[in-house]
Parts: C-alpha cells; structure tokens; sequence
C-alpha cells in the first residue's frame, strides 16, 4: 500500500515552468491522489494491524506446538511408566498365583493332615470313652454280681446252718432214740434192716413188746415236738450252690475283662506318654530358642515336676533375663512376666503347628524394644499360619494385613469397620 502511495505521488502532473502567470490550479487529481493516499494508510494500517494478528496467531501457535510436545512427551512417559506398572503388576500376579498354588497346596497337606490328625484323636477319644463306658458297666455288674453273690451265699450260709442244725436235731434224735431203746441207730439197721426178712434174736436183751412200743411212742411224741423238717432243704441247697458256681463263674470272666480293659488302658495311657513326652521335648527346645531371642543374653527352660508321672506332671517355667537373678516369675516387671508367657505360647504354636492363631492383647504390656522383638517372631509365624490378634498397638496393626473395628454410631448400634492393607508382602496375619 505504501508503494502504491508513492506511485501516485509520481504520477501527478508537473507543474511548467514557462507558465509565468499564475493559473487556477487544478485540484480534482490532488484530492484524488490524498484519497487515495488516505485510503492506501488504511489499508497500511489494516496490513500492520494483521500482519501483528499474524504474529500473535505465529506466536500462539508456536506455544501450542511447544505445549502439544511437553503433552506428548508427558504422555508417552505416562505410557512408559503405565507399562512399567503393568508389567510389574503381570510379575506380581503370576507371583500372586504362584504362591496361591503354594498356599493351596499347604493348606491342603495341612488339612488332611489336620484331618487324620483329627480323626486318628476321635478315633482314640471313642475307643477310651468306650473303654471307659464297658468298664463303667462292668464295675456296675461286677457290684451287682458281687451284692447278689453276698445275698447267695448269706443264703448258703443260713442253708448250711441250717443243714447243720437239721443234722444236729438228727444226731441228737438218734442219741436219745440209742438212749431210750438201749439200741444203736446202726444196730438196729443190722438187726431190723429192710434188708433182712425178720429181725435176728438177742439172747442178751431180751424183747418186751411193752417196752418197745411204749419207748416207740415216746420217740414219735418226742419227733413230733421236734417239729416239721423241711424235706427240701437239700434240693434247695444244690439250687443255691449251682447258683454260687454261676455267679462265681461270671465274676471270674469280668475279673478277666477287667484286667482285659486296665490294660488298654495301660496301653493308652503309655501312648498318651509318649505323645506328651515328644511333645514337652520340642516344646521345650522351642522355649529355649524364643526366649534367648525374646531376652537376648538371658536363659529360659521348662521342667517337669514330676518325671516319673507323664500323666498327672505339671510344667515349671524358669526365666532368667539378662542382668537378673530371680527365682520366682512375681519377681519379673509386668512386661517381662507378659514376654515370658508369650514366648511361651509361641514355643507351644512352633512345637506343634496349628492352620491360625488368637490373641488377646498379649503385647499389651511391652515397650517399644520388646514389641520389636516380638513383631519379628509374628512375622515368622506369618509364613506359615493366620494370626488373629485383638491389639490396641498401632505398630502390631501396621503388620497386618487386614483390620477389624467395632464402633458405635449415632443410633446406639455397633457395626463392624474393616480396612485390608497393603504391605506389597503375601503374608497374613
């Protein structure tokens, strides 16, 4: 616009010099030569106006293109660490699988061992419960045989008394029959026997039938007052004495079946023993080693009180920290008393491993250094067990895996919060 300007400019028409006398000059091209120019200073200023827009917009857009290429390069870091976290998270998956594998095949081998384990114990716990029943019911049949064989052979024994006196009254019948006739019971047999057709003659005594029979009836009065002889006392007497053998019998067999069940009993008795006694041993290695990690530098053992009676022996706990010399466990701080009965219970859960575990605020009562200490044995019992723990420590909540609150809302009803956490371990507690 500004050439076309000065063009214009070039091409008004000159002025001549000869003209010696003034004219009216012409004005009509000059007016049209500054119109022109106006116009073109516009348009000037139009192109100066939209070559400034043009930069702006150049401006502009050299700012997006920058901004679109930070965008871009933020994105493809993005896609790079999304594809980092995706790959990290396929490892962690098929990790995750693997050890699930792991754990079900554990917890499977746990569980049929549990099983057996379960079943073998049922199967003891019947047998001695109903070993326990048949002789609680053979001591009731032996009381009861033995109070009927005290009714039998009291019996016997009034029979036989009675036998006796009967015996007696016969002797003494005899006697006074021998005394009154002059005649032997056993003479007489020989003499007047069922045997012999007649009785024999006696030239020394000779027979007065007077005599006799008044003598006859004198024994008959004296029988008659003698009074009435049971003619059954001696098929009642064999009765009675088939009877003692029978009973006699039956106890002999459940003095056999009794000494037939003392020993099972025996026998599980020893087996009891022998689990209790391997039991102790393991537990007792496992105290060892907790305690010296519990107390590092002190010395703890468990004794039995009684070794030569597995089944009624109790166990003494001795704790001896680092520094101390206590014979008695009262003597022991608060803490001290808590760690030794977990180390304790966690001998007890290494001797004689079990799928969980619960706890009732046993770390209540340590400090910081011990409950470090004993953080560490939890972790190891997380490897291979679940543990339910009820704590109000903020560092036993951090190793879980999952926590479990009751609290109470506006409208006075409890309610269950629970919050898994997320330590990048497979552990569980």
């Amino acid at each position: 616009a500004a050439a076309e300007a000065h063009e214009a400019l070039a091409a008004l028409p000159a002025r001549p010099a000869e003209d010696a006398a003034p004219e009216e000059p012409d004005t009509s091209a000059r007016d049209a030569a500054a119109a022109r120019i106006s116009e073109l200073g516009e348009q000037v200023m139009e192109a100066r106006i939209a070559l400034r827009a043009v930069q702006d917009r150049e401006r502009f857009l050299g700012d997006r293109v920058a901004s679109l290429r930070r965008q871009a390069q933020a994105e493809e870091a993005a896609r790079e660490r999304a594809q980092a976290a995706h790959a990290e998270r396929a490892r962690r998956a098929d990790r995750t699988q693997a050890l699930g594998a792991i754990a079900a095949d554990l917890a499977a081998h746990l569980g049929g061992a549990e099983a057996q384990t379960e079943e073998r114990l049922a199967r003891s716990r019947s047998a001695r419960r109903e070993l326990e029943e048949g002789l609680t019911a053979q001591r009731a049949e032996r009381a009861a045989a033995a109070g009927e064989l005290a009714e039998l052979t009291s019996a016997e024994h009034e029979a036989r008394l009675a036998r006796e006196r009967f015996v007696l009254q016969l002797e003494e019948l005899g006697r006074r029959a021998s005394a009154e006739i002059g005649l032997s019971a056993e003479h007489l047999v020989e003499q007047f026997g069922p045997h012999l057709p007649v009785p024999l003659e006696d030239g020394q005594a000779p027979f007065v039938r007077s005599e006799v029979q008044a003598r006859h009836a004198k024994a008959e009065r004296d029988l008659k007052g003698i009074g009435k002889v049971n003619p059954l006392a001696l098929e009642e007497y064999a009765a009675l004495q088939e009877r003692h053998d029978f009973l006699e019998k039956q106890i002999n067999d459940i003095e056999d079946g009794r000494r037939d069940l003392m020993g099972l009993v025996k026998e599980v008795d020893r087996h009891v023993e022998e689990v209790f006694a391997a039991a102790f041993a393991d537990t007792q290695r496992e105290f060892e080693h907790i305690f010296a990690r519990l107390f590092p530098g002190g010395e703890g053992a468990l004794t039995l009180t009684d070794p030569d009676d597995m089944l009624a022996t109790g166990v003494d706990v001795h704790a001896r920290p680092a520094g101390k010399k206590v014979k008695r466990l009262s003597l022991l701080s608060g803490g001290e008393r808590s760690l030794v009965a977990v180390a304790m219970l966690v001998a007890i859960f290494k001797a004689r491993p079990s799928p969980f575990y619960v706890m009732d605020e046993v770390e209540a009562a340590l400090d910081d250094l011990n409950l470090s200490r004993l953080l560490t044995v939890f972790r190891e019992l997380q490897e291979s067990s679940q543990l339910i723990v009820i704590t109000h420590q903020k560092r036993t909540m951090e190793i879980a895996d999952a926590l479990y609150g009751v609290t109470m809302g506006g409208d006075g009803m409890s309610k269950v919060i629970s919050q898994r956490l997320s330590h990048g371990t497979d552990a569980e507690a």
